[in-house]
């Protein structure tokens, strides 16, 4: 018998939508992302909705983990936008929800 209590159609569809990732990841994911795009309907620039986040992020790591550990992160981070990494992910989102459109 399967155990279904606790599940949520929305938590389903995170699980879908985002294979592989944690189940909590792909939640917060989800309300970072709906948050920024209610931001720019909104018309605030990209740049200060993405600098509010970065600098939210950075307060919440510096209570929950040692200097090492963020600038680890920080390190991985800069060596996804260094390779290109980050632009080829963002691009190949950007191409599957316009092929679901």
């Amino acid at each position: 018998m399967t155990e279904t209590t606790g599940n949520t159609p929305a938590e389903e569809n995170t699980s879908n939508e985002m294979p592989g990732v944690p189940e909590d990841l792909a939640q917060c994911a989800m309300v970072v992302e709906s948050a920024m795009e209610h931001l720019l309907k909104e018309n605030h620039p990209p740049l200060a909705i993405a600098s509010a986040l970065l600098g939210g992020s950075l307060g919440l790591l510096a209570r929950s983990m040692d200097r090492d550990t963020i600038l680890h992160i920080l390190d991985s981070a800069a060596h996804s936008v260094r390779t290109g990494e980050i632009h080829a992910a963002t691009q190949a989102q950007t191409g599957s929800e316009s092929e679901k459109a």
